[in-house]
């Protein structure tokens, strides 16, 4: 009851399911399951071991009023959850042509990623996110339902976005921010110790970051003060310099953090 176009390469065991409709050069890897009624089309490349839910459509033309039909992809990697209604959109050729999705990521029913889109690993999407073109997700971001981001907004490592948050400027790596227009209010702790780090990392990323956003000082300023402080060779100073790249690459700036301080965000993690 599935369609399958002449084109389609199946590189091992896949799963079909009924009047789902797979056409254009879509090449679907081993040990991935489509259940019914999902669309996939254009050129589309799919790894292994994925699960794509019902109704979810994938590789479609951009929503982009300049598209004009010039040869765009869309990959997705390997171990990812793709639950209902879910959409993904080719790139454009003003983009760079691609929109990438990494592995091991969930993306929960209706969540949408947009054209030129890159996402990166173990990325967590609850319901509803929307997700506009030209963003870039690092590995191992969390969004809660509802989530908006903006056209090449950059959304860093380890962070975590709040429910019905609008983020409309870049949000750091590890920090935790929400609202509308969403604000910082503090560092991912819980994220960063499930991650195993320790206690002098998550330290030094909490100073980094009062450095950073909480000092009053210049972007880059801040940015100096933080590297003569925090060496790259002590616990927590690699994802520092992550952090401090991350944000003097900013474009279109830095999400600020709200006015008040919460007494429970304390820099010392424990």
């Amino acid at each position: 009851m599935a369609i399958v176009g002449r084109e389609v390469e199946l590189l091992g065991p896949v799963e079909i399911g009924p009047f789902s409709v797979i056409v254009g050069k879509v090449r679907i890897g081993e040990g991935t399951v489509i259940h019914s009624h999902v669309r996939i089309e254009g050129e589309t490349e799919i790894g292994k071991n994925n699960q794509i839910f019902t109704g979810a459509v994938l590789g479609t033309a951009p929503q982009h009023g300049k598209y004009q039909g010039e040869k765009t992809v869309l990959r997705i990697g390997d171990g990812n959850i793709i639950r209902e209604y879910v959409t993904m959109h080719r790139g454009t050729g003003l983009g760079g042509g691609v929109t990438s999705v990494g592995d091991e990521n969930f993306l929960m029913a209706y969540c949408h990623i947009g054209h030129d889109c890159r996402v990166g690993s173990r990325v967590i999407m609850a319901n509803s996110s929307q997700i506009s073109g030209h963003v870039l997700i690092e590995d191992e971001v969390v969004f809660s339902g509802l989530v908006g981001v903006h056209q090449f907004v950059r959304i860093g490592q380890l962070a975590m976005i709040g429910g019905g948050a609008m983020a409309v400027m870049d949000v750091p790596p590890f920090a935790i921010a929400n609202g509308d227009r969403a604000r910082l209010y503090g560092i991912n702790r819980i994220g960063l110790k499930r991650k195993g780090l320790s206690v002098e990392a998550i330290r030094a990323i909490q100073k980094a970051y009062e450095i950073l956003f909480r000092s009053g000082l210049r972007r880059e300023e801040a940015i100096q003060k933080a590297e003569k402080e925090i060496s790259p060779s002590q616990e927590g100073g690699k994802e520092v310099q992550h952090l401090l790249v991350f944000v003097r690459g900013s474009e279109r700036g830095i999400t600020r953090f709200r006015p008040s301080r919460p007494e429970s965000d304390s820099p010392d993690p424990e």
